[in-house]
């Protein structure tokens, strides 16, 4: 049996016959993203509040890697080894979950529109935050979301789910009803408790990572990992789903099974993330798009670099939020001033319907 030759541009103009020069711009510019977190790690370390001259940080870190003695106060270990790389490494592994989520989620919906929180992760990770905060002080926040993150998806799959298959529609539709009825359950807890917590439940939903901790990269790490390496290890077969699912069962795949896959993966590394940074928005739309702009629609490299530009955009983003003013900023509000005008772009450009 043939492979179908329909191909998919996901909602971009078909690409023309490309030059040599262009072929060697782009494996350029895939080398770059995908080593880009490297130095982006090593600029983010160098800023913040405390007064810490680049040169100073040098030899720090070279006094603990290497045999070279430098005499330097205790409060550089605090601020580098305690606050800086767990804060910047919190950033990277949140924002490839989310990049790397969102790019699933598109393929496997077929639209551009699509992001991490279409199936009610996050409503359901800010009712847990606000019932851990405001009701069950003794249950971390980060925990409170992470297990209601999933109690959502499970929802929405469960609702979505006609004996053994489970319509992309359906699976929207039921991700809307549940995003509503966690948004309504946590009004009625922001409505019943007092200004202290309120405040408490709004911070957290703006999305931010001044809590960063060791503590909270290892909790989250290991999930983000998984996810991620599942999706990578599996992305060729996105290219199939992302052709529809008549194409795809046409070559043989088993849909369903690899649909359930894509979406318990994503949804996992997505929840393990936005437990321990909030509600960080469009960030899984954005990254995406840029690289299928400047790459393409095929996922074999999407996927890969979704998680390495991911890691680099978020940790620049939080570099502006912790940096640019004599004041933090949560970062999921630049996140979304910078997405909304690109989802207004993708609204007057892009088939909303679907790919095609």
């Amino acid at each position: 049996m043939k492979f179908p030759k329909k191909e998919e541009n996901y909602g971009y103009p078909a690409h023309r016959p490309e030059t040599s020069f262009f072929l060697d711009w782009k494996n350029l510019a895939f080398a770059i993203i995908l080593f880009l977190p490297i130095p982006v790690f090593f600029f983010s370390i160098f800023l913040g509040t405390y007064s810490l001259s680049p040169i100073e940080l040098i030899r720090v870190l070279l006094s603990h890697i290497t045999s070279y003695e430098y005499s330097y106060p205790s409060v550089y270990d605090t601020v580098i080894f305690n606050i800086r790389f767990p804060r910047v490494l919190l950033a990277m592994i949140v924002g490839a979950a989310l990049s790397t989520s969102g790019a699933t989620f598109q393929g496997i919906f077929r639209n551009p529109l699509v992001s991490p929180y279409i199936l009610g992760l996050s409503s359901g990770a800010a009712f847990g935050a606000a019932l851990s905060i405001a009701v069950i002080p003794e249950l971390p926040a980060q925990v409170g979301a992470f297990i209601f993150s999933l109690v959502a998806l499970g929802f929405s799959y469960t609702m979505a789910r006609v004996g053994k298959q489970t319509s992309t529609v359906a699976l929207i539709l039921s991700g809307v009803i549940t995003s509503s009825v966690f948004g309504a359950l946590l009004s009625i807890i922001q409505y019943m408790t007092d200004e202290k917590a309120v405040q408490s439940i709004v911070y957290w939903t703006l999305g931010c990572l001044h809590t960063a901790c060791w503590s909270k990269f290892s909790d989250s790490f290991p999930l983000v990992a998984i996810g991620c390496l599942i999706i990578y290890l599996l992305r060729w077969k996105l290219n199939v789903l992302a052709l529809g699912e008549e194409e795809a069962k046409s070559v043989g795949m088993n849909v369903e099974l690899y649909k359930t896959i894509f979406i318990i993966t994503a949804s996992l590394a997505a929840s393990a993330a936005v437990a321990v940074a909030g509600i960080i928005g469009l960030l899984g739309l954005i990254v995406p798009h840029i690289l299928r702009m400047i790459f393409g629609p095929d996922h074999r490299k999407i996927i890969p670099l979704s998680i390495t530009f991911g890691a680099a955009f978020l940790a620049l983003v939080d570099d502006i939020a912790r940096s640019t003013f004599g004041f933090e900023i949560p970062v999921g509000i630049i996140t979304t001033l910078l997405g909304a005008p690109f989802f207004l772009y993708l609204l007057r450009t892009t088939k909303v319907g679907g790919w095609e």
